[in-house]
């Protein structure tokens, strides 16, 4: 790709993250992107097939780096020594909630596009793929506890899911509303506590 065609596709790329923010991915216009673009219809064809993978194009590579530093964070702590595991209760989620934050903060147009702007494109259940991540491996430490004799309450599933939902929810709030970095690094410390706090209340522990 030469330097006019890189040019090009960062016009596109910047007219549509400006389209998807504003509108939403369902109600952005191609015929806006490209004309503040600067394009032809025919140009952003060769660019893109279609308005699906420019919205993927914006928030994909972010989408996927985020999904699998979590993932990461969810085996390493499934892999510790079960022993282990209840002294290290939010200790790796801890982390990687933070350097989530930081990664998003750093990122923060790709991630209100996926969190506001994502409804009629394969990312609009964005937050409930982190539910149900979440709460598969909470199952497998509820497991782990059990096997190590500790005595833990019975969560009724859909006030798991609720928890497990707030939770991410309320994560992503200083995104979607434009909270300073600083204050969102409180906000998530003291929601971690929160959670933890509660989550050890209701297993009984």
């Amino acid at each position: 790709m030469n330097i006019t065609e890189e040019t090009t596709l960062q016009n596109i790329l910047n007219a549509a993250e400006a389209e998807f923010l504003q509108k939403g991915f369902k109600s952005a216009s191609l015929r806006n992107i490209v004309k503040s673009a600067g394009v032809t219809t025919g140009a952003f064809y060769g660019y893109f097939k279609n308005k699906e993978a420019l919205f993927n194009a914006l928030v994909k590579p972010h989408a996927d780096i985020f999904l699998d530093k979590f993932n990461e964070a969810q085996v390493t702590f499934a892999d510790l020594p079960q022993a282990e595991q209840p002294d290290n209760m939010g200790k790796i989620s801890g982390g990687c909630m933070m350097w989530m934050l930081d990664y998003m903060y750093h990122h923060p147009a790709a991630f209100k596009m996926l969190i506001c702007c994502a409804e009629g494109t394969e990312y609009e259940n964005f937050i409930h793929t982190l539910v149900e991540i979440e709460t598969d491996y909470t199952h497998k430490f509820f497991d782990v506890l059990k096997s190590l004799g500790y005595n833990v309450k019975k969560i009724d599933d859909q006030l798991e899911h609720i928890l497990v939902s707030a939770m991410f929810s309320g994560f992503f709030e200083t995104i979607i509303h434009d909270m300073p970095k600083e204050k969102a690094v409180m906000y998530i410390s003291e929601l971690r506590e929160f959670y933890t706090a509660g989550w050890m209340k209701i297993m009984g522990m």
